[in-house]
């Protein structure tokens, strides 16, 4: 909305559409709106703080590495929780894109300096990121530390997977995050409606939940962890593409698409094309994260699932153990399914405009 007078304008409307009298208590939704205009930051400013943060740590952590101030482990360990607590209290106090980048630059230091700390025991590292994380996320409710403690508890979660050679773990978590990222996209006015907090950490949790679930995925094709065994990979995999089907039949729902026969095509070619993935997880779940982003329309989370679609199915193009002329093959089929899909939708919108 662009200013107040919509905002009164839509009161007015649903008060003279409704049956039943509608009360708004128009001081509490005015004071609401403009402390959301006073305290928004585009995704972009958000992102460019927590780099300027990472910098601004990575900064300080060489010049306490060069004093040679990594001594004393009980010191690094007191002096990373300060940090934490002391950027949690600035990020909660003020909403300024300044202070934001500053309790960044210490919230990032302190989880180094507590991981330096704890580097004898690296599960204990997990544990106390995973719970500091957690309380970030439900006492200071910021965007920007909620988004980091997000990527925190789930980076925890998978290299505690990797680093103990729990490769079925691994294949839980892919599940698990595909499940648990589909909720948040389809239940997104039920969490906001049920809980003012839940309202406030929706965003930061979704926008981080879908880049761990990216990054959990990247993992699988990172040459240090090759000893995962690829043969149950078919388990994450058959989720994500049960997942994609039940979300296809939504959008036959939203796109007015009831033809029975058109259905079956479209979800008999779902299938042909995901069934050659079937042991790489990470071609369905990109677009798992396309289809769910394109059903609430949300943006960011399309052009970032784009992105990891390419990337993915360039390094599964890439991994094939076939020959070149197999594999152009394979390419030449897969673009004639997405041509086909794309004419099929595209005629499908264009009757819908018509009418």
């Amino acid at each position: 909305m662009r200013n107040k007078e919509d905002i009164k304008n839509l009161m007015n409307e649903l008060q003279t559409g409704s049956h039943k009298e509608i009360r708004f208590d128009e001081e509490a939704i005015f004071a609401a709106y403009e402390e959301k205009n006073t305290n928004h930051q585009s995704l972009s400013i958000k992102i460019l703080s927590i780099f300027g943060g990472l910098l601004a740590c990575i900064t300080f952590l060489a010049f306490m590495f060069a004093t040679n101030m990594f001594e004393s482990e009980t010191g690094m360990v007191i002096t990373g929780l300060i940090c934490i607590t002391g950027s949690s209290l600035v990020s909660r106090l003020s909403r300024k894109t300044i202070m934001d980048t500053l309790s960044v630059t210490f919230f990032i230091t302190g989880f180094a300096l507590l991981a330096f700390g704890l580097s004898k025991d690296e599960n204990s590292i997990y544990i106390s990121f995973s719970i500091l994380a957690l309380c970030t996320i439900f006492f200071v409710q910021s965007y920007i530390l909620s988004f980091i403690s997000i990527l925190i508890i789930n980076g925890c979660i998978v290299t505690f997977a990797i680093s103990n050679d729990l490769n079925t773990l691994l294949h839980i978590i892919i599940a698990i995050q595909a499940l648990f990222i589909t909720f948040l996209f389809l239940q997104e006015a039920k969490i906001i409606t049920a809980n003012k907090i839940f309202s406030k950490l929706y965003d930061p949790i979704r926008t981080g939940m879908m880049f761990s679930f990216i990054f959990t995925l990247a993992t699988l094709g990172i040459n240090l962890i090759r000893n995962i065994d690829i043969s149950f990979n078919w388990i994450p995999s058959a989720i994500i593409v049960l997942t994609i089907l039940y979300v296809v039949s939504l959008l036959f729902k939203k796109l007015e698409i009831t033809n029975t026969p058109n259905k079956v095509i479209i979800y008999i070619s779902t299938i042909s094309m995901l069934l050659p993935t079937l042991l790489t997880p990470t071609i369905a779940g990109a677009i798992l994260i396309l289809l769910l982003s394109f059903f609430v329309n949300y943006k960011t989370g399309f052009v970032l699932a784009i992105i990891a679609l390419i990337y993915f199915i360039g390094k599964f193009y890439y991994d094939l153990h076939f020959t070149l002329l197999t594999k152009s093959i394979i390419l030449f089929v897969s673009g004639v399914i997405f041509l086909a899909i794309y004419f099929f939708t595209h005629k499908k919108l264009t009757e819908n405009e018509k009418i």
